[in-house]
């Protein structure tokens, strides 16, 4: 609202200087001819007859005309004449002059008539005079406007003197809000990172047995996983001044602002040590020097030069921490990496299920949870799940028990919050009846291989309910958090992914096969060439048999190479469909088998619409054995 009044006003001002300078123009050339003018002016407006020129003409020669008052440049004139028939009374009459002619002027001259010449009034002069003050006036006030809006922008002419200032965040003492206890589930990086805060506060701790602090701490992780939050936790434990901004606010278009920036950070930095500097993503900036076409002397390269010079440089750097972020260490330059600038490199990976636990701890503490629903069942439920999807999972499952009107959430809300988290929103169940019994096979191939193969996953649930881009999902839950995988893992779970286009091969035949196994397709083949080239689990032997394929942005060279030779590109395509070959036969074979159980869980499916994976086990027991999977239970005390 401000900035409204703000512009009108300054719109007003160039329009009312323009109409004080007019009136002062107009008002001290004509105030005399104003007051002179105004009885005849008067007498002007009290002239109520009009006569012809060729008629005043003969009123002249007649000798009747006593005065004539010329006006507008001849072409008015106020003739005072007498008429003989009233008494030789006197009379003002109006007369169109075709103009001030000499002959006019000397007849009236030679006759002794009393005439004068009004001038017009210069309304022109004054027109002129505005006009040509109007244009400078007007473009003086856009200027100063676009000045005032410029020097409100960031980056505008107004401050060009502060284009080449940092745009980090400083606060003498950061109030995040956020400390180490409302961290969970990284305590290993925790307890590196406590240590840094120790060093600012208590540094004869350490340097009394000759240790240094370390120049820089770099957190290394993939989305999520709570980087950012151990930085505002540093920051709101350490009581230092702190600097926070992202990588990519050092770069602008123009060459030498990045480099520029950097230095005034140092320079700020420095007078006030110690203190903290967190850059977020700085993988922005600190890409590999000399990737692409050419290598480049670009603007970035320039400003990862500055920022390598101001961590550990000739100067040094003393009582100034960094810290920075990235899911990208593999793009990092290596003179960024190197012991004296980034010292440390905390992975801060995604929890196990101990660590899960404790996050949720944390994000249920202001959420209303059933008697009935337990942290230790959804952290078991929730494998690979970061810090950040946890707690999205309780805000969806809290959106869920407000929208169901409920008091608490339940254990139906977390199965339906993940449902969503994973596989995206609940469509509308399927009405046709063909296409709902297809997807069903195709489903309950799934699962059918899932409880059935020993190595595999079990499942968790089997459902027709469109999710997302799928019409129908079956969900495997792993029992612990799978470190390493084994071959027979790998295997079963190619099997689990062809269990689909098994049952549809098995109950529709080969002709009536669909599109609904594209993704699974995909997935086995990446499996099995997994398996072949870079776990070694084929005839091929223990060796790696990936080309490198680095792209050229991390690369130094344009062109890739390839170090395998046809004869074993073509033994790799021998050896994956060799064992994609495998696995169908054998999921076949276990849906040809076990068809009857298919077709009764098929018809219950239909009817109920999901399975949870216990009803299905207790539908297939009374057909088949189920192996034993060996089930893996943390100690979560």
């Amino acid at each position: 609202m401000k900035q409204k009044w703000r512009i009108i006003v300054l719109w007003l001002l160039p329009i009312g200087l323009i109409l004080l300078i007019s009136w002062q123009l107009l008002g001290s050339s004509t105030p005399n001819k104003l007051k002179a003018n105004s009885s005849t002016n008067n007498q002007r407006n009290a002239v109520v007859a009009r006569i012809s020129y060729g008629r005043f003409l003969d009123y002249v020669n007649s000798g009747r005309v006593t005065s004539v008052d010329i006006y507008d440049g001849g072409r008015n004139a106020i003739v005072e004449a007498i008429d003989p028939e009233i008494e030789n009374r006197p009379e003002r009459l109006r007369v169109d002059l075709p103009g001030v002619t000499p002959e006019l002027i000397n007849q009236l001259k030679e006759d002794g008539i009393n005439f004068d010449v009004h001038p017009a009034k210069n309304t022109q002069q004054g027109s002129g005079i505005i006009g040509s003050l109007l244009f400078p006036i007007i473009l003086i006030g856009g200027l100063i406007l676009l000045a005032r809006r410029s020097n409100s922008m960031p980056g505008g002419p107004g401050q060009a003197m502060q284009f080449g200032k940092t745009k980090a965040r400083f606060a003498m003492e950061a109030e995040t809000g956020v400390k180490f206890d409302d961290v969970a589930g990284v305590n290993e990086a925790k307890q590196d990172l406590e240590e840094v805060v120790t060093f600012l506060k208590q540094p004869e701790r350490f340097t009394s047995v000759g240790a240094q602090i370390p120049r820089g701490v770099l957190l290394v992780g993939p989305p999520g996983t709570g980087k950012t939050l151990l930085a505002k936790a540093i920051a709101g434990e350490a009581g230092v001044p702190f600097f926070s901004l992202s990588g990519s606010e050092f770069v602008e278009m123009f060459v030498g602002v990045g480099a520029s920036r950097v230095r005034d950070l140092f320079k700020r930095a420095k007078e006030n040590s110690p203190c903290l500097i967190f850059i977020d993503e700085i993988d922005a900036v600190g890409r590999q020097r000399g990737a692409g076409i050419g290598g480049g002397n670009d603007e970035r390269e320039q400003t990862l030069n500055q920022l390598l010079t101001e961590m550990d440089g000739f100067e040094g750097n003393s009582g100034i921490i960094i810290i920075a972020a990235t899911n990208r260490p593999d793009v990092l330059d290596s003179a960024l990496m190197r012991p004296g600038r980034f010292d440390r490199q905390v992975s801060v990976d995604a929890p196990d299920i101990s660590g899960r636990l404790s996050i949720l701890k944390v994000h249920s503490r202001n959420k209303k949870l059933s008697v009935n629903l337990t942290l230790d069942s959804i952290a078991r439920r929730t494998p690979g799940f970061t810090g950040a999807d946890l707690a999205n999972l309780l805000n969806e499952a809290a959106i869920l028990t407000a929208r169901r009107r409920k008091d608490s959430i339940g254990i139906n809300e977390i199965d339906d919050a993940v449902d969503r988290i994973i596989a995206g929103m609940e469509g509308q169940p399927l009405i046709d009846g063909r296409s709902k019994r297809l997807i069903a096979y195709h489903e309950v191939g799934h699962a059918l291989i899932g409880t059935l193969v020993k190595a595999h996953d079990p499942v968790q649930k089997v459902t027709v309910i469109p999710r997302g881009q799928a019409k129908g999902l079956t969900w495997f839950s792993p029992d612990d958090d799978q470190m390493l995988v084994s071959k027979a893992q790998l295997k079963a779970r190619i099997m689990g992914a062809l269990g689909g286009r098994a049952a549809e091969d098995i109950i529709f035949g080969k002709a009536e096969v669909t599109t609904g196994a594209g993704s699974d397709v995909q997935q086995v083949a990446s499996m099995a060439r997994q398996m072949v080239t870079r776990f070694g689990m084929s005839n091929l032997g223990p060796i790696s048999l990936e080309g490198d394929n680095q792209e050229v942005f991390i690369g130094r060279d344009l062109m890739t190479r390839n170090d395998i030779s046809e004869d074993i590109s073509r033994k790799i395509d021998e050896q994956v469909r060799k064992i994609v070959k495998e696995c169908y036969e054998e999921t076949l074979e276990i849906v040809k088998d076990n068809r009857e159980a298919m077709d009764k869980i098929v018809e219950i499916l239909i009817e109920k619409e999901t399975i949870d994976g216990e009803e299905l086990c207790s539908i297939l027991k009374d057909f088949t054995e189920i192996p034993k999977k060996e089930r893996f239970i943390p100690n979560l005390n």
